[in-house]
């Protein structure tokens, strides 16, 4: 069979010109290759040999399916249609990629970048104009996936006789293949090639010299070609018009050629070789090794995209910078843009892909719908880094890149928020030393010391003395009783609630002593740590809107209480200045971008199921301004709807002034399939085959319980919701079609499927559209309880109307708390309650919609700068241990290239 004919006029070869016999007649009867007219080359030996490599493959494993992708400009899908039935004779997959037709050599590039990663991706195919292969795009392919054999890399291996990884290129092969069909022998024999420029020229040059015989080169001057034929004899002599006759035919727009299947299936054999030869390999690639792929653009130039100014950007490094806040001022008059919240149904211990599908979102609405759009996402904390669920980065082709300053220190903000803390905590145990060893006048001498014969009280004394009634501001003007009431703070050690924090998860120290060594005094009390993420500065951090706001909030904290049931606050204490200090960068939002350049803001991370786990005020606040009216900011709410959105609703909601458009509701099959009844999930063990065959009724039963419930609860407070079904490779498409249809029918607005894993932005297209329809609908936002309410009527609230609770219990701690924060007057502040996130009730193994159940308040809590109170719902913990493997078991760096390994 022939290579095919063209579907559209191409340009002649010499042979096919009129007059071409003329041009021809002084070397026309002197080679034997003048079948090269009529031109029928056979290739069903080509086709027969790749078949039975293909059966040979599938031997070895039967669910294997090499697949060639075709990177084409336009959108025209006849080379696909034409190849895939040749493909399919073979066993091949084959699918394109259709970019713009004015395309960007960087838009090419990226594309490359992903096919690279992706294992199930054995062949790249180039179907561009030439313009458009530039040397950049043929060599960031991987060499192994390079079956055009065009690279520079398979170009030198071919040139040294290094035929063992890289690929010769199907046109070379076809001609040479050709030749060795002659009826005559090949060796000694004179190859004149002419108009054989580029790498194909080289490899023919290389092939024929391999093969015995000589290559000439010659170029198409009419007088130079005849010299050359003439001085050739008639034995030893080959033609080949190779520029204008064999590459319209080996290169045609309509068929790719057998050769070039054959190269497919020699990549994925050697893949499936590589695979047996190191068992360790994951076959899916890393999170790791996608990140790495892709360059970030410098951070300085995708400031200028977004329409920053120099001044506003402080940079750490090339790939991450802070935003100053000065930002707000000159974008006051901007309108907001529109504002979405994803959050999740109950997830499983695994975590179901809330920041992967932000991201592909994002990327969606800004490569794909052409929509100025912003990622604002937590910065991931230590523990869970280093414990179970590994980094936060998301996942896949949805990732913040680089993937590795994003999960490790970023640019320091949680060291400087433990620095705080614990500057807080010393200053507490300090206190309490000198003044239990020091006599009123020693402890003013030394609080208020002379300095050049003169006392002053500091600008924070000052304010101390004005909160005690004391409108003096000479030292030497207090009375003694005035001076023991400045001096002493009298907390009560067993009313402290300030802990120390650490980002790393100890459970050994969340109960510890303090005070033993000698030097202490006998100062010996009961304290513990907490998870650095849990500090009340960090949820400070997520809620200001401002430095002065920051401040403020930070001088408000209270720490404990004095012996005459007084709050002592961070102020009393004198270090609010110092802890403003300590965190004036961390207030600054970091800039980063995804893999596909959509830029986001990393800033805070409280912990959803302790604090209220959403990222900060101020990066939304920033990007809404920097996205315009049209576009789009979405922002990710920790753990299911029930905490992380709740929160962000009653709490950061109230504290910003900020009201949401849509909400985009994140579930997948496998969690469906929990709370439809399947069997427990675990962090580090396999899946039980519920989760990974098809169980139809596992996945309406959780889509009715859990998933109709997690849409009630955002109902609640009147905004539109979109659920987005992360898709994963076990689920089948009638399992995805089902979760689609329940959720409409439970009140979602649309619901779609996601690929954003694999796909990228691409893949939540569907998503993007989804959320950019229902954010055109009005959004009737509302919040779920009165501010005013007493404190028990709001937890009662969120309980019943959230959870599904009957009623709520309160332990006689938690009522001795709730009255003493009534009679400071915190009673108008809202609740955020700490409760586990693998159930709407306080029992985590209680899943779908438990219901009968009493929710228990054992303590009540507050953060007083941040501005809530939070009860602890039954054994909630504030510090979380280590699971008995945890991820820091394949983490590990490269010594000699820096590279980190195992962080995802």
């Amino acid at each position: 069979s022939s290579p095919g004919r063209a579907c559209a006029p191409r340009r002649l070869s010499p042979l096919q010109r009129p007059g071409y016999e003329s041009d021809l007649q002084p070397f026309a009867a002197c080679h034997p290759l003048t079948l090269l007219t009529s031109f029928t080359f056979s290739h069903r030996e080509v086709v027969q040999s790749t078949k039975e490599a293909m059966l040979a493959l599938q031997g070895r494993n039967p669910v294997v399916q090499p697949l060639l992708v075709i990177i084409q400009a336009g959108e025209d899908d006849c080379l696909l249609e034409i190849n895939k039935k040749m493909a399919g004779r073979i066993g091949l997959n084959i699918t394109q990629i259709c970019l713009a037709k004015e395309c960007s050599e960087d838009e090419i590039v990226e594309e490359v970048l992903k096919l690279n990663e992706d294992p199930r991706v054995h062949g790249v195919y180039l179907h561009l104009p030439p313009a458009y292969i530039t040397s950049r795009v043929l060599n960031t392919i991987k060499p192994e996936k390079d079956v055009d054999g065009i690279s520079d890399l398979n170009m030198g291996r071919l040139v040294r006789g290094d035929l063992s990884k890289g690929f010769v290129p199907p046109i070379a092969s076809a001609v040479l293949d050709l030749l060795e069909k002659h009826d005559s022998a090949l060796e000694g024999k004179t190859v004149l090639l002419v108009g054989g420029e580029g790498p194909l020229g080289v490899s023919l040059q290389c092939l024929i010299e391999r093969s015995g015989m000589v290559a000439l080169k010659g170029n198409w001057s009419s007088k130079s070609l005849q010299r050359q034929v003439w001085c050739c004899s008639y034995d030893s002599f080959f033609l080949f018009f190779f520029k204008t006759f064999f590459k319209p035919f080996f290169k045609s727009p309509v068929s790719l050629g057998p050769c070039l299947w054959s190269n497919v299936v020699g990549s994925c054999s050697r893949w499936l070789q590589d695979l047996k030869l190191n068992l360790t390999t994951s076959t899916w690639t890393s999170f790791s090794h996608i990140s790495r792929a892709q360059t970030p653009k410098p951070v300085d130039q995708l400031a200028e995209e977004i329409g920053l100014l120099p001044e506003e950007l402080e940079a750490y490094g090339r790939s991450k910078a802070k935003v100053r806040l000065s930002l707000l001022d000159r974008l006051h008059k901007q309108p907001d843009g529109k504002y979405v919240l994803v959050a999740g149904i109950t997830p499983t211990p695994l975590g179901e892909g809330k920041s992967t599908v932000t991201i592909g979102l994002v990327q969606a609405l800004s490569a794909h719908l052409k929509l100025n759009s912003f990622a604002c996402l937590r910065q991931p904390s230590q523990g869970p880094t280093f414990g179970v669920k590994g980094g936060a980065a998301g996942g896949g082709y949805a990732q913040v890149i680089p993937m590795e300053e994003f999960n490790l220190h970023l640019t320091g903000d949680i060291h400087a928020i433990t620095a705080a803390n614990n500057l807080v905590a010393a200053a507490i145990d300090a206190r309490m030393l000198h003044e239990a060893t020091q006599s009123d006048k020693a402890l003013f001498n030394r609080l208020v010391p002379s300095v050049n014969g003169v006392r002053r009280f500091s600008p924070i004394q000052i304010s101390r003395l004005c909160r005690l009634g004391i409108n003096k501001i000479d030292p030497a003007s207090l009375t003694p009783q005035e001076v023991s009431t400045f001096v002493r703070l009298d907390l009560d050690p067993s009313k402290i609630t300030w802990q120390r924090v650490v980002d790393t998860n100890d459970r050994f120290l969340r109960k510890i002593t303090v005070g033993q060594a000698s030097t202490e005094k006998g100062q010996i009390r009961e304290t513990g740590f907490d998870i650095a993420v849990a500090s009340e500065i960090m949820a400070i951090l997520a809620l200001a809107d401002s430095l002065v706001d920051m401040k403020n909030r930070l001088a408000r904290m209270v720490v404990g209480t004095s012996r005459s049931g007084q709050p002592v606050t961070a102020e009393d204490l004198g270090v609010s200045g110092a802890l403003a200090v300590l965190m004036k960068d961390a207030i600054k939002p970091t800039l980063m971008q995804t893999l596909e350049g959509t830029p986001v803001f990393v800033h805070a991370g409280p912990f959803a199921n302790i604090a209220h786990g959403n990222s900060s005020v101020l990066a939304d606040k920033l990007a809404l301004k920097l996205v315009g009216c049209d576009g789009f900011v979405v922002t990710e709410a920790g753990f299911g709807a029930d905490i992380g959105m709740e929160k962000f609703f009653n709490i950061k909601c109230r504290a910003s002034g900020l009201r949401p458009n849509v909400v985009v509701l994140v579930a997948t099959v496998r969690a469906l399939k929990m709370h439809g009844g399947g069997p427990n999930v675990s962090a580090g063990a396999p899946l039980p085959k519920e989760y990974i065959d098809e169980n139809l009724s596992l996945v309406a039963g959780g889509c009715r319980s859990n998933l109709r419930k997690q849409i009630q609860i955002a109902q609640l407070f009147g905004v539109p919701v979109v659920v987005a079904l992360n898709v994963f490779k076990t689920d089948t498409q009638a399992e995805i079609d089902l979760v689609c249809e329940i959720a409409k029918e439970c009140g979602a607005s649309n619901a779609v499927p996601c690929h954003h894993w694999s796909q990228g932005g691409r893949g939540s297209l569907e998503l993007a559209q989804a959320v950019n329809e229902a954010a055109s609908r009005p959004s009737h936002f509302k919040f779920l309880y009165n501010i005013e309410m007493p404190i028990v009527e709001k937890i009662r609230t969120i309980a019943q109307q959230v959870y599904g609770a009957d009623d709520i219990e309160l332990s006689p701690e938690a009522k001795a708390k709730i009255d003493y924060y009534n009679q400071q007057g915190y009673g108008s502040l809202p609740i955020c309650m700490a409760k586990t996130h693998l159930s709407l009730s306080h029992m985590p193994d209680k899943k779908g919609v438990p219901t009968g159940f009493v929710l228990p308040i054992r303590d009540v809590r507050a953060s007083i700068g941040a501005g809530f109170i939070f009860p602890l719902v039954g054994t909630m913990s504030t510090m979380p241990g280590l699971p008995t493997r945890p991820c820091f078991y394949d983490i590990d760096l490269d010594p000699v290239t820096e590279e980190i390994t195992g962080l995802f």
